[in-house]
């Protein structure tokens, strides 16, 4: 494999060159950087590089430099570091998508084994798109829409008819179908490309911060309001607004929505001055909008207004010849990110995979990958992958030490109702401990509960 780079960012001269040194002693190929600004500057989609960035900055800080890195390419590995760690701080980088959180003084093994991890993983990443590409030389959407089934080369056709268009998307299909990625496929395919791909999952926002989550608002506009805050919509501006979730928007938002998306203009909570964006809607639901509407729970002028042109994503019993690619491409991913080979798949195994209808679709997919290379899926244990012997004679020390720690943590997690906080204190260690091995692991509070 060719030299791993790491791109370094610290605004500390002596701690960036410090790090610098050691890196470069173990073989990386190191670019240091004293912002995140300047840092942006080295990173592009499908790089071969990992970003390790300090957290608190001059301007832009790092999980300023991770929301940016991500709207480039969401699969590139960002580690931060700080020396003023807490455990809300950890989880905010963890569910930003932070390869991996360190507190100063870092230990260097520990630091430098997670950029190797980190490197082999985006290796991979690279590797799979570059082979994806290549497969289908004529048609660059194959490499992000994985797949060769009726149904997905009808989509992957739909998509690259709308790339350049302006034209709000609505994008329907089951939990785990794929919806943001096709979502980050209009946009990095597309002529926004080189504008934000902003992602906001309106489930998740309580009902009393939407507004200010999607509009902004002004200092003072409400109690708490300390600073101006630029809001989701101005914030995509140029680029691509990604509303997932969207059945679940309270009707109060939903009504400032439908002007935004009309008029394409916004007012920030807090003040009468009317701001012009230029965005492109992309939405996702999992409901029939229009039957929610029928029945008082959306709006029918929103269900009109969003509902230009509508992409139905398959399931994935509807595209069974899918899933051995699938699988093997998540066992891949999960292998490189704890620092494993991927076994060879088995016929009898790849059956099994073919004939399962897979309610979560390829998010249970994807999980059922990472729990098979652990050695922890009952349903794949006897099938001939070499994965999951049953006498586990065959694995390293190190390997028998994670199985049973994930093992551990997912008994705990499903003996305490999936609250992080109970299992944190009865395993013994601290919460963002929890989560970063929870990551690890693809583990899940949710996910313990229905294994």
């Amino acid at each position: 494999m060719s030299t791993q780079k790491v791109v370094l960012v610290d605004d500390d001269a002596e701690v960036l060159e410090a790090w610098r040194l050691t890196l470069e002693l173990e073989g990386f190929s190191v670019t240091a950087k004293r912002s995140a600004d300047a840092a942006l500057a080295e990173l592009g989609r499908d790089a071969s590089v990992v970003l390790v960035s300090d957290v608190r900055m001059p301007g832009r800080d790092g999980f300023g430099l991770l929301a940016a890195v991500t709207a480039i390419d969401a699969e590139i590995p960002v580690v931060l570091i700080t020396g003023h760690a807490d455990v809300p701080m950890a989880v905010k980088a963890i569910r930003e998508g932070a390869w991996d959180f360190v507190e100063k003084p870092a230990d260097p093994v520990r630091l430098i084994e997670t950029i190797r991890r980190a490197s082999e993983y985006r290796r991979l990443i690279i590797e799979n798109r570059s082979l994806r590409a290549g497969a289908h030389p004529e048609d660059p959407w194959a490499a992000r829409v994985v797949g060769h089934s009726p149904a997905v080369v009808r989509l992957r056709s739909r998509l690259a008819l709308l790339a350049d268009a302006d034209t709000d998307v609505l994008l329907f299909g089951e939990t785990g179908t794929g919806k943001e990625v096709a979502a980050r496929a209009l946009h990095d395919l597309g002529n926004r490309r080189t504008g934000r791909f902003v992602a906001v999952n309106c489930g998740a926002i309580p009902e009393t911060m939407i507004e200010s989550e999607l509009f902004g608002h002004e200092a003072g506009a409400f109690t708490g309001a300390r600073e101006r805050r630029i809001g989701k919509i101005e914030h995509a501006s140029g680029g691509t607004l990604f509303l997932d979730e969207i059945e679940s928007m309270p009707m109060a938002a939903q009504v400032r929505l439908l002007r935004a998306l009309q008029e394409r203009r916004i007012e920030r909570l807090g003040s009468n001055k009317e701001i012009a964006v230029d965005i492109r809607i992309v939405a996702a639901t999992k409901t029939d909008l229009a039957a929610l509407a029928k029945s008082g729970g959306f709006r029918e002028d929103l269900v009109y207004r969003l509902n230009v042109v509508t992409l139905r994503l398959p399931p994935l019993r509807d595209r069974r010849e899918d899933i051995p690619l699938l699988f093997q491409h998540f066992l891949a991913l999960a292998a490189a990110r704890v620092g494993r080979s991927a076994p060879p798949l088995g016929r009898d195994l790849l059956q099994r995979l073919t004939r399962q209808d897979w309610p979560g679709n390829v998010r249970e997919l994807r999980n059922a990958a990472e729990r098979s290379l652990l050695g922890m899926d009952e349903d794949f244990e006897d099938a001939d992958t070499g994965a999951a012997a049953s006498d586990g004679a065959e694995r390293t020390l190190e390997e028998l030490v994670a199985i049973a720690e994930a093992e551990a943590i997912g008994a705990a997690l499903k003996r305490h109702g999936g609250r992080i906080g109970i299992t944190a204190a009865a395993l013994g260690i601290t919460r963002k401990t929890l989560y970063l091995k929870m990551r690890r692991y693809g583990l899940s509070g949710a996910a313990a509960l229905a294994d």
